[in-house]
């Protein structure tokens, strides 16, 4: 008979792939023994067994860099040692080639990039290429990258070497078990039932694979993937003189192939540009181990590629066509962590075809659950970051034909999505787009990034040099800072806070002091338990019980999250997004006030309209909130006008910045401009791992008050104690070069960190970036950034640059408070 499950646990797994027995293992190993883990058929049965078994190594993020490193360590050693169970690795090394100039500055970039992130990764020569891989044709190669430590596996093995280990440390596996609910009560989840019976559960995680989004359904919470069918082809068996099972992983992302030996045969897998989506009807109760149909029309244009670059392909038999079924998501990055909308329920799904290559991931996922909070930066991957809509069957179905493709295409910087776009548009997006703009998207909304002018279309021409709209945006880049522009910012989350109660719990959560006079705003952050940066934003006090808060478009849901997380139950204090209830128009530069003068009769002094006041103006028959703010570093106003009447307001806006020449000015030249400035941007310069002291935003902490904040305590303890690291801008010293983020920097030749963010400073005539410098023998202190002497790493070349702990442009704010 079938071993009994129990009644209760206290945490409960669904998913028998590789990242749910992963998650078992790590939970089990780091102390948490009552763990039971539920599979609907067989362990592997979804995904995992079909997949290739590759593991990379770098990825977009330093994080989840560190944990691709110990996943190789993990398979390579730790798991063998540990259960006995070989997991079939063999480090044989990977390769990345380039075909195209666009994609060898790439592989330049990602070279640099993982150097600095502690990968054994070198630039090779076609000849070195060939010389790694016979088979290869190098004829039309640039060059490309190789990492001896990178390797392959068998993920079926993988996966029972985890199970092993979880049961080994006493976590329960069952097989052939159905969840068919998911219990909640109070905001809180309780459990599940099952095709065997209910159990009870203080933590429930979906780790469900293509599954994933069903599972979410049952718990009312958003999981937003699709699977797509996804090919590879075996040919018949070669001579292992001429195939060798030591042959490196190779990778021609221009070509959307990878290829690998696989048992005396050549594994050829492809992610075509254009994907099939699989499974829009659902997927059948009785789906395990299944495959697709084959379908070589669709494949026929890669096949071709693959016979051009490895000439063996086309004088070898196809044994084998494979199609099967992985899930993707709408941004190429999986989903991991709690709920935002249930407690203790977490997510673990939607790995894009790198689910073995991230089985170490869980380790992140098992501390975040026992410990209550992520172990390191992983806003890339929260689940806080989707929203309703990319849940909807019509938006997947689009945009994961085109995510699957974008795995193995040229990451060009700025690239926009093309399918699901127009969901979310701003009131005035008509308005935007008669004077030329061109749409990029953030959180779904659209957004001008950049203007052409007359007789240019607005169209991306990508690359990894000065794009075709680089000199477009140096225009109104400048227009900003010598004359006035015009910004779009409606689709800042604005999130009304109100209530008797709700000044104290502001006070609680805000590092700087929000009680102030109504009509005050108040740029402050929200810190974990740690100090860590969980928001950055600005308060405004509208009346006396009665908070404006105002963040970045794609971060309205984390906010929320927080705030309902830190406002006492029983305090009298409401929170309420209210984004699309208005619109907001930067009117920013040394014109704005003159402008502004020719539409209202209020008092813009500096005397009469103070920096970081708001207060009601008539623009038109409008009453218009001005808020005397800028994110662009220049004297301006933010203009909050009710979303209906933003045409109105526009029309007048537009019409009185004719006799100055304002310009629109796009998102582009938005970030431009606050990386002239230093501005901080969430998500890239600041995270919850990055503390108000390493951040320099120390001024924005209520320290010379004894009023108590969330994180005080390591605030205090790391400006008395001083910390070993601390966010410093940078400009090259030469023009030409380009940053992006990620670029390594090096003190006395010494690699002390990498860019957290970067753009081109059309004012200040060189590229600029915002980055980290750490010193590794003691403290970080002014003194030491000062004594430096820098350079930063563009493409395997380096470049003197020059770092300030103080903004380069307008550091005394002279500008903005004129």
């Amino acid at each position: 008979m079938a071993k009994p499950i129990p009644n209760q646990a206290n945490v409960v797994v669904i998913g028998g792939g590789v990242i749910g027995t992963s998650l078992a293992y790590h939970l089990a190993k780091a102390g948490e023994r009552d763990v039971v883990l539920l599979e609907r058929k067989q362990l592997t049965c979804g995904t995992t067994w079909h997949a290739a078994g590759l593991i990379g190594q770098i990825r977009s993020t330093y994080e989840m860099t560190q944990l691709a490193l110990y996943t190789t360590d993990l398979y390579k050693d730790i798991l063998r040692d540990e259960t006995g169970q070989d997991t079939g690795y063999r480090q044989n090394g990977g390769i990345g080639v380039a075909a195209d100039a666009e994609k060898f500055e790439e592989i330049k970039r990602l070279v640099s990039t993982g150097k600095a992130w502690g990968l054994e990764i070198d630039l090779v020569t076609p000849e070195e290429i060939k010389n790694l891989w016979p088979l290869i044709n190098t004829d039309d190669l640039y060059g490309g990258f190789y990492t001896p430590t990178e390797g392959q596996a068998s993920p079926v093995d993988v996966t029972n070497a985890f199970a092993a280990g979880a049961r080994a440390l006493g976590a329960q596996i069952f097989e052939g078990v159905k969840v068919t609910a998911i219990h909640q009560a109070n905001g809180k989840v309780t459990g599940v039932s099952t095709s065997r019976g209910d159990i009870k559960a203080d933590v429930v995680v979906n780790c469900g694979g293509m599954w994933g989004r069903e599972i979410g359904k049952m718990a009312g919470v958003n999981v937003p993937l699709h699977a797509c069918e996804h090919f590879y082809v075996h040919t018949e068996k070669m001579d292992a003189d001429v195939l060798p099972p030591t042959l490196p992983t190779l990778r021609e992302q221009g070509a959307s192939a990878y290829y690998r030996e696989d048992a005396g045969s050549l594994l050829i897998g492809f992610f075509e540009p254009v994907a099939k989506p699989w499974g829009m009807g659902g997927i059948a109760d009785d789906h395990s181990f299944e495959t697709l149909p084959e379908d070589w029309d669709h494949l026929m244009p890669q096949l071709e590629m693959a016979m051009h670059r490895v000439p063996q392909v086309g004088e070898t038999e196809i044994r084998s066509f494979f199609n099967g079924p992985e899930s993707f998501t709408p941004d190429d990055q999986f989903h991991m962590g709690e709920a935002p909308n249930l407690k203790n329920f977490f997510v673990a799904c939607g790995f894009n075809s790198i689910g073995i290559q991230s089985g170490g991931v869980m380790k992140a996922l098992a501390e975040w659950i026992i410990q209550g909070y992520p172990p390191y930066e992983m806003w890339v991957n929260d689940i806080r970051r989707v929203y309703s809509f990319q849940g909807t069957d019509r938006y997947l179905h689009d945009r994961v034909s085109e995510t699957l493709g974008l795995l193995y295409a040229h990451h060009y910087p700025y690239r926009q999505y093309e399918s699901s776009r127009n969901v979310r548009q701003v009131a005035l997006h008509e308005k935007w787009q008669s004077l030329n703009a061109c749409f990029g998207e953030t959180a779904g909304w659209e957004r001008p990034n950049w203007f052409a002018p007359d007789g240019v279309e607005p169209k991306y021409d990508y690359s990894f040099g000065r794009q075709n709209w680089f000199e477009y945006s140096a225009a109104e880049h400048n227009a900003v800072r010598n004359n006035v522009g015009l910004i779009e910012l409606s689709t800042f989350a604005k999130i009304d806070v109100d209530g008797k109660d709700a000044c104290a719990a502001l006070q609680n959560i805000c590092t700087n002091n929000v009680d102030v006079e109504p009509g005050r705003m108040v740029y402050t952050q929200w810190l974990n338990a740690r100090g860590g940066i969980e928001a950055d934003l600005t308060v405004t006090r509208l009346a006396e019980n009665s908070f404006r808060v105002t963040t970045s478009a794609a971060t309205s849901n984390r906010e929320l999250n927080w705030l309902a997380q830190n406002i006492p139950d029983d305090a009298h204090c409401f929170a309420k997004e209210v984004t699309t209830a208005y619109s907001i128009l930067g009117l920013m530069g040394p014109n704005a006030r003159k402008v502004l003068s020719k539409l209202t009769s209020s008092d813009l002094s500096l005397e009469g309209f103070p920096f970081a006041r708001a207060r009601e103006i008539e623009i038109g028959c409008v009453p218009v909130l001005a808020c005397r703010i800028t994110y662009v570093g220049e004297l301006g106003w933010e203009l909050v006008i009710p979303a209906e009447m933003s045409r109105h307001v526009f029309d007048l806006v537009w019409e009185a910045g004719a006799e100055f020449g304002m310009k629109p000015v796009g998102m582009h030249a938005m970030d431009s401009l606050r990386l002239e400035k230093a501005y901080r941007h969430f998500g890239h310069d600041i995270n919850d791992g990055d503390s108000p002291v390493q951040a320099g935003l120390t001024f924005a902490c209520k320290l010379r008050t004894d009023i108590p904040f969330i994180g005080r305590d390591v605030v205090e303890r790391q400006r008395d104690e001083g910390v070993d690291r601390l966010l410093v801008q940078f400009k090259l010293d030469e023009s030409e070069p380009l940053l992006l983020h990620n670029e390594p920097v090096f003190r006395d030749g010494d690699c002390v960190g990498y860019l957290t963010s970067g753009n081109y400073g059309h004012y200040l005539g060189a590229a600029m970036g915002l980055g980290y410098v750490t010193n590794k023998d003691g403290l970080c202190t002014p003194e030491f950034i000062n004594a430096g002497s820098y350079e930063i790493e563009v493409s395997c070349e380096r470049f003197s640059a020059t770092a300030s702990l103080a903004p380069m442009h307008d550091p005394r704010n002279e500008r903005i408070k004129c």
